[in-house]
Order: C-alpha cells, then structure tokens, then sequence
C-alpha cells in the first residue's frame, strides 16, 4: 500500500489564499475612508433646515402675537379705573413675550435638527454640536427675518387700537404735534379760573414747548428762559410773577419725573426682552438636539 507524497501547495495558490483577507480589509477600510472623507469635505450645516426652522420661528412669532394684542385689547378698557390696570397689563406683556419665544423657538429648532442632514461617520459629541448650532442659527435667520420684513406688520397690527382709540380726538391732532409729548404739561402752565381767549395760543404753547424740550435737554430751565415763562405764565393766566415761577417749576419738576419714570419703563421693557430672547435661543438650541437625535434613530424599511 502505497501513500501519496505531501504536494506542496502551489505559490500561486498560496498566494491566493493569503492575499485574498488582505483585499478584503483593504476594500472595507478604503470605503470607510471615502466615506469620512467625503462628510468631512461637505459643509456641517444643512442650510435649507436653517432657513425653513427661521421662518417657521418667525411665522410662529407674528401668530402668537397677534393672538397676544388681541388677548390684551379685550381686556383693556378705554375708561379710566375699567379693565386690567397698567401694571397688569405690562406683567402680562412680558410672560406672553416668553411664552412666545419658547413656543416658536422650540418649533424651528426642533424642524431644523429633524430636517438637516444625516451624519452616518460623525463623533457623537460633534453632531450633538452641530444640532445645537442648527436650532441656535435658525433662531438667529428668524430673528433677523422678525427685525426686517415683520416688524411693520407686528406694529401696524399694534397700532391699529391706538388709532381707533385716537379717532376722537383728531381734531387735536395738529396742535399735539406740535407741543409734542410735553403737551399735557404746557397746558397746565396757561390755565386759568377764567378764560381768557387769545387768538395767538397755539403759537404761545408751541413756543413753551421748544422751551420746555431745550430745559429737559439741558437739566435745568436758564435764567433767560424761566424769566420769559414767567411772563407768558403771567400774561396768560393773571398770576403775579413770582407765582408764575413757582408754576414753572412745579410743572417741569412733574415732565422731569415723568421723563424719568418713561426711561425706567424702557429699560426695564428692554431687559426683560433681552431674558426673553436669551430664552429663545436656549430653546431653539435643546430643540434642535432633540430633532436631530429622533432624525438619527429613524429606521428605514
């Protein structure tokens, strides 16, 4: 009985069976490679997700706050001592202005994280990165788009009640413009127990006016100025001239006081703004990670 000797395999055969691992990984590893390069080539943000969560931000924005003015004017009365009062109203303001931004903010952020583009190769910690850029670049467009195009509609829609309520005095009209916003106060300084027609008051008060506006300017009421008042307050009123003097000085010692009291209310309107936006923009952010991680767990079928 006689055995086969051992055949060696052939080189080629050899050759065969070691190179064909070798390829294999060498194909796997060269497709993860191009793919990496290729998603490190393109561009990190999805602008079209940016841009649809910006406007969906801002629509949602003059949705909300037309439903905001007309809330408010249903419950502010034209009568004095009816309706809401002013401190109400204000505080009412300022929630329904959070309320709007964490509304429409969330929305755009999260439709921009759920609609922006796939990473498959990306790090964890950089999508999550650039989900929270999305939702933070679409609040921005939108607020940008809020500043340029909807800001006339949002305050004509505001404005509308203001005319409605001013139709009654359009008579007047002329003569506010031009005292200006210190008109209540230029009519106190003329009054009178009786009345004295003068045919030349419009231009009296005007001139009081450019006085009173040029004193709240500098601080103070000058020597020059406050003998002059003096004697229009004099003239027109029938009050001797050092009553006519304590007048002037009560009456701009009250426009001081309500010039300051308007600055307090602007900048403290201006900060609660900025802490609404600042809410905004936290919300648009977190929205979009949510977006985008629901965006990563879809399952294709």
């Amino acid at each position: 009985m006689t055995t086969s000797p051992l055949v060696p395999d052939a080189p080629e055969n050899r050759m065969e069976k070691t190179a064909s691992p070798t390829s294999s990984v060498r194909y796997e590893s060269g497709v993860a490679r191009t793919s990496v390069t290729n998603e490190a080539n393109s561009s990190g943000v999805s602008w079209a997700a940016v841009i649809g969560g910006g406007f969906v931000t801002a629509a949602l924005s003059l949705i909300l706050l037309a439903l905001g003015t007309g809330l408010g004017l249903s419950s502010v009365s034209p009568w004095s001592n009816i309706g809401a009062s002013t401190s109400t109203i204000g505080t009412a303001a300022i929630l329904w202005l959070i309320f709007m931004q964490i509304i429409s903010s969330s929305m755009g952020g999260y439709l921009a994280g759920r609609l922006r583009t796939k990473w498959a190769n990306i790090h964890t910690d950089e999508v999550y990165f650039r989900d929270t850029a999305h939702g933070f670049l679409a609040w921005a467009v939108a607020l940008v788009i809020t500043a340029a195009f909807l800001a006339s509609a949002a305050a004509s829609m505001v404005g509308a009640s203001a005319s409605f309520a001013g139709a009654k005095v359009a008579g007047d009209q002329a003569e506010q413009q031009e005292l200006g916003p210190n008109g209540y106060f230029i009519d106190s300084l003329f009054r009178s127990d009786s009345a004295k027609p003068d045919a030349n008051s419009t231009s009296v008060r005007g001139e009081a006016g450019r006085i009173f506006a040029n004193a709240l300017r500098q601080g103070d009421v000058s020597a020059p100025d406050r003998s002059y008042l003096a004697q229009l307050v004099a003239a027109r009123t029938g009050l001797s001239q050092p009553d006519a003097d304590k007048r002037i000085s009560d009456v701009f010692a009250a426009a001081q006081q309500t010039a300051d009291t308007a600055r307090k209310a602007i900048a403290h309107s201006l900060l609660w703004a900025f802490l609404a936006l600042l809410i905004g923009a936290f919300c648009a952010s977190f929205a979009a990670t949510v977006g985008g991680r629901q965006r990563d767990h879809v399952v294709v079928v």
